[in-house]
C-alpha cells in the first residue's frame, strides 16, 4: 500500500510540483491550499507524513502544527520560505520533525521524507518501548511522558530523544550521533537542533528526582545519568 503524504501549501505551482513528483515516486498525495483544509484533510486523509507551509491563508502553519500534535505523532516537515533561526527553533519546539527552506530541490525533499518514514517504520516494527525510572516513565508506544505520575505534553521528537538517551543510561552521545540516530542518518539539520530539544526537556524534568538527570558533557555531548540503584525498568 502506498504511503500517504498531505501537502499543505498555498502556492499552486509548488503544490503541483510536489504532488506530481511524489506521485511519480510512488506516494499517494492530497493537497490542501489553506490551513483550515489542512486540518480537515489531516483528519479525513490520515496521512503518514505532512509537508506543511507556515504562511497559509485561513490558519497559519504554526496553528495547524499544534492541532496535528494534539491528535497524534504523525511526522511533520515544515516547508517554508522563512529561513531565520527563530522560525526553525519555533518549528522544532512545536513538534516539527524537520524544516526545509524554499527554494529546494525535489530530491532533497524526497530524501527527508524517506528518512522520517524509515525511522517511523523501524519504531513500529519493534516491540514494547517503555522505560521507567524514579518518578519518570517514557512510553514510545503511546507517546506519553509521565513525570511523578502526571502526563506531561511533549512533542514527539523530544520524547524520542529522551527515550534514546535513557535507553543507554550513562552513555555519552555526541550531537552528531543523536542527529544520526534520532532524526535519521540523512537528516540535513545542524547540532543546534539537539540543544533546543535538550533545553526543552530540562524545563520539564528539572528537580523531579535526584536519581537521574540530563547531563551535558562539555565538549562532547549529552547523557542520561542515573544512580547505580536506579536502572531502567
Amino acid at each position: 500500500m502506498a504511503q500517504k503524504v498531505l501537502i499543505v501549501e498555498d502556492d499552486g505551482n509548488i503544490a503541483e510540483l510536489l504532488h506530481l513528483y511524489l506521485e511519480k515516486e510512488g506516494f499517494e498525495t492530497k493537497v490542501a491550499k489553506d490551513g483550515g483544509k489542512g486540518v480537515e484533510y489531516f483528519r479525513s486523509f490520515q496521512p503518514d507524513l505532512v509537508l506543511l507551509d507556515i504562511m497559509l491563508p485561513i490558519m497559519d502553519g504554526w496553528t495547524v502544527l499544534k492541532k496535528i500534535r494534539e491528535e497524534g505523532s504523525t511526522p511533520v516537515i515544515m516547508l517554508t520560505a522563512k529561513g531565520e533561526t527563530e522560525d526553525k527553533v519555533t518549528g522544532l519546539e512545536g513538534g516539527a520533525d524537520d524544516y526545509i527552506v524554499k527554494p529546494f530541490e525535489m530530491k532533497e525533499v524526497l530524501a527527508r521524507i524517506h528518512a522520517v518514514l524509515r525511522r517511523t517504520g523501524q519504531e513500529e516494527e519493534q516491540g514494547e518501548k517503555k522505560l521507567s525510572f524514579d518518578k519518570l516513565v517514557i512510553n514510545l508506544d503511546s507517546y506519553e511522558l509521565l513525570v511523578d505520575g502526571k502526563r506531561v505534553d511533549t512533542p514527539p521528537k523530544e520524547l524520542e530523544l529522551l527515550y534514546h538517551l535513557a535507553a543507554s543510561p550513562n552513555r555519552v552521545f555526541t550531537r552528531n550521533q543523536l542527529l544520526d540516530e534520532v532524526w535519521g542518518f540523512d537528516y540535513f539539520g545542524d547540532s543546534r537542533t539537539v540543544d533546543v530539544h535538550i533545553k526543552r526537556l530540562r524545563e520539564k524534568l528539572e528537580g523531579v528526582s535526584d536519581q537521574w538527570r540530563l547531563k551535558t558533557v562539555w565538549g562532547v555531548g549529552y547523557k542520561f545519568e542515573v544512580s547505580p540503584a536506579n536502572g531502567a525498568g
